[in-house]
């Protein structure tokens, strides 16, 4: 087994798991199906091919950045112009970093990262039009997943980091469920894709925890907060 390690990060992301209709939300951290998606682009492989063997991937990922909350609604007409179509809302996450992770078999992982080295199809963040700015891949380990969510520097922009305020700073981590109590305590969600296909987009569920954050230190953080009034604690 092994871990393949990305950094999903551009001015704009969108993980929806539950959009219907007008609405179209986003999770707030990146999608199993959302980044299978994208690992499935770069492979070449078309949305009605098959996906059995990526779906099997243990997956998981690292908050590093959370970013804000955008929403954008959309107006759309017919090609005739005659006829308006229903306004719709999209919601994005703006200037976030994050540390995804897959694990499954050696073989594949190490297709999956040269894939991503040299995709055979444009990649972007859940929605066409949010596009990575830099390289996705990291890199590939013989760790397992949880190690690799730990053991990875701290992504965010040097300008996030000069932002926080504390000298350590906790990560939120979010990943699959491994445990028998871990299935039954976690989120269900409905994020495991069967097909791409647009004829027959199908989905299947599965359960997320969120164990312990990952602390890491910042660099550009204070040991202790200055507190003005301290002085005249012993007056």
């Amino acid at each position: 087994m092994a871990v393949l390690k990305m950094r999903l990060a551009g001015p704009m992301q969108a993980w929806g798991a539950s959009s219907r209709f007008v609405n179209r939300n986003t999770r707030q951290e990146p999608t199993k199906s959302g980044v299978l998606g994208l690992l499935a682009a770069a492979e070449g492989r078309r949305r009605s091919d098959p996906v059995e063997d990526l779906a099997q991937l243990r997956f998981g990922v690292r908050i590093d950045q959370p970013g804000r909350l955008l929403r954008d609604f959309q107006t759309a007409r017919s090609l005739d112009g005659k006829e308006s179509m229903p306004l719709s809302y999209r919601y994005y996450l703006v200037d976030a970093v994050f540390l995804a992770v897959v694990e499954g078999p050696r073989s594949l992982i190490e297709g999956l990262g040269k894939a991503l080295t040299d995709p055979a199809y444009p990649l972007y963040l859940g929605r066409r039009s949010c596009v990575p700015s830099g390289d996705v891949k990291i890199g590939i380990s013989d760790e397992e997943l949880d190690a690799a969510l730990r053991s990875e520097p701290w992504l965010a922009a040097s300008w996030y980091q000069k932002r926080q305020r504390s000298k350590n700073v906790s990560l939120e981590i979010v990943r699959d469920a491994v445990t028998m109590d871990e299935q039954k305590e976690g989120e269900t969600v409905r994020d495991v894709p069967l097909s791409f296909s647009p004829e027959n987009r199908q989905y299947t569920w599965r359960t997320v925890v969120r164990p312990m954050p990952q602390v890491v230190v910042n660099m550009f953080g204070r040991d202790n907060e200055h507190d003005p009034m301290a002085e005249l604690g012993g007056a």
